[in-house]
């Protein structure tokens, strides 16, 4: 079958792209720009890419176009599949049909953590000799892929509450049907298509409506949202993970969490030692324990694959050090996600400073939805520089000004470049955030700190 996925460099549909590929299929595929690291990936995978949304890269007809959720009505290639009455689908539905309901799904759900905790599920599986496949929101780490077929009977898979397409509002989650779901968190966001966050709840509850009775809940026990969620009903068996409370609970060993001890039912298991920063990793990581546990795997004997997990890119990755400088690229989109990596940061090194360079890129950043949040968020930050462009439609002085002088606003992304460099001296630790591209900032900052010798 020829297939034509619109939107492909995104990393969910991206992964779809490399699955179909994997089946068998003839797969290309365009998007308004084709761009790394996805990109890289399915080019390697001898997928061809088109950029741009012409209908022209429909023709040849294809046997199915596979519809990413970020083209609406009015986009070129979706007015003419529709008037051409190409077959067409979502790319979780596809998903869902053709590859899921053959095997035993393990959904990892959440406003914070899904991409790290899906990542760090799929390793301890694979650790544990299950050979899972699995669809990540990016490349993690031990695997090198976002996306693979994977051996044996689990496929683990970040489990998004956004909308599926644009004829299909539900939430992708919706059409995994997985036998063990992971609720990992639960706060507003997606301020472009849920007005409140009863609204997330209720697709969450949703997604509990499709886990089976002998299925299995894994639920953050410290999140009053997600108890609400499981008050609207529940069929399956719960268990609860936390570091306060619940099933599986964590005591840290050192402040930064990259050292724990993890109990289970009031018994020790074991120590974890790893590489990862933060109490919200630490969740992260009970969580994933506890559904490979679910799954069949041994816990105590997982406990040394912690050592050797590698986080997917972006998520607090090392991009370049020089003159005792160290520069960080973090796929930041929520102040709480932004408040929990910079604290983690902060027990890591100390009184050394912190600068921070910030994208408001998300759909909730740039409508503002979190901006009474974010300056709160920034409090481990010694320095803030705010990409504020001209299109913003909130003025982000609001921002900068609670945060006391240690902020300031740039127009462009050379601007805070050269912002940070006039600010930056050794032994700092700069953190880029955003979950855009950033114009590749992280990497030519770290490029403008060396060139400056």
């Amino acid at each position: 079958m020829r297939i034509h996925i619109l939107g492909i460099c995104g990393t969910f549909m991206g992964g779809i792209a490399a699955l179909a590929r994997e089946l068998g299929h003839e797969v290309e595929g365009s998007d308004a720009n084709v761009y790394p690291p996805m990109s890289t990936q399915l080019e390697a995978l001898g997928i061809a890419l088109k950029s741009g949304y012409a209908a022209e890269h429909l023709q040849p007809a294809p046997d199915l176009v596979i519809v990413g959720n970020a083209l609406s009505r009015g986009n070129p290639a979706v007015e003419y599949l529709l008037d051409a009455r190409l077959p067409y689908v979502s790319g979780p539905q596809w998903l869902g049909e053709t590859l899921l309901r053959r095997r035993e799904v393990l959904a990892l759900a959440g406003t914070h953590g899904k991409t790290t905790t899906t990542s760090l599920l799929a390793h301890l599986l694979e650790r544990a000799g299950m050979a899972p496949g699995f669809l990540v929101g990016g490349v993690p780490g031990n695997f090198g892929v976002s996306a693979r077929l994977g051996q044996g009977a689990p496929f683990v898979i970040e489990a998004d509450e956004y909308d599926t397409a644009f004829f299909d509002k539900r939430s992708k989650f919706v059409h995994y049907r997985p036998r063990i779901a992971v609720l990992n968190n639960l706060e507003y966001d997606h301020a472009d298509i849920f007005p409140d966050v009863a609204a997330i709840q209720r697709q969450f509850h949703h997604l509990v409506r499709t886990v089976p009775g002998n299925g299995r809940l894994i639920v953050n026990a410290e999140d009053a949202r997600l108890a609400e969620v499981l008050a609207m009903g529940c069929w399956t068996p719960v268990e609860t993970f936390g570091i306060e409370r619940g099933d599986w609970r964590a005591r840290l060993l050192e402040a930064d969490g990259s050292a724990f001890a993890v109990t289970r039912g009031g018994g020790t298991i074991g120590e974890v030692r790893w590489p990862l920063l933060g109490r919200h990793n630490v969740m992260n990581a009970l969580a994933a324990l506890a559904a490979a546990a679910a799954a069949g795997a041994d816990p105590a004997a997982l406990l040394p694959a912690f050592a050797g997990f590698a986080n997917v890119k972006r998520r607090m990755e090392l991009v370049g050090e020089h003159g005792g400088v160290r520069v960080y690229d973090d796929f930041a989109h929520h102040p709480t996600a932004i408040a929990t990596t910079l604290a983690g940061l902060r027990a890591r090194v100390g009184a050394a400073r912190i600068l921070v360079a910030l994208e408001p890129r998300s759909n909730s950043m740039r409508l503002g939805a979190h901006a009474a949040e974010l300056a709160p968020s920034l409090r481990d930050a010694d320095a803030v520089v705010f990409l504020h462009r001209p299109e913003l439609p909130w003025d982000a002085q609001r921002v900068t000004t609670a945060l006391d002088g240690r902020g300031r606003t740039a127009p462009t992304v050379d601007a805070l470049i050269a912002a940070l460099l006039a600010e930056t001296r050794p032994g700092d630790h700069v953190v880029f955030m955003s979950n855009g591209g950033f114009e590749a900032a992280p990497r030519r900052f770290a490029e403008a700190l060396r060139a400056a010798g």
